[in-house]
């Protein structure tokens, strides 16, 4: 089996809002819009995080983003009106800090993380 994309996917309840708000946690606008109710943004190369009317499960979603320096894009979300929470040490280096979308699914940034294998 040969797996070409990895695509995470994250149920709003209101596609305006939840755009809105990812619009200003990415930087951008996003990559794609394959229908009315999907959104999706390209993350890395074959990763993608699409926002997906479901009220069903709403808010019921977790999501961890690896990245290169925590505080400076801690930083950057503070400066387009967003609020992470503070950081808080895991294991082995690992630091970590959680902000809500609208509908309260956890989106948690993950800065010292290695691969290790």
């Amino acid at each position: 089996m040969s797996i070409e994309h990895v695509l995470a996917v994250v149920p709003v309840s209101d596609l305006e809002r939840s755009e809105h708000w990812y619009r200003s946690f990415f930087g951008r606008p996003a990559d794609n819009n394959p229908m009315p109710n999907l959104v999706e943004w390209q993350v890395v190369p074959g990763g993608w995080v699409q926002v997906f009317i479901d009220t069903e499960r709403a808010g019921s979603t977790l999501v961890n983003f690896a990245v290169d320096d925590l505080e400076r894009h801690l930083d950057e979300l503070r400066q387009r009106g967003l609020q992470p929470g503070e950081i808080t040490d895991a294991a082995k280096g690992v630091r970590l800090s959680t902000i809500t979308d609208p509908d309260n699914n956890i989106i948690r940034l993950v800065g010292g993380f290695r691969v290790r294998y």
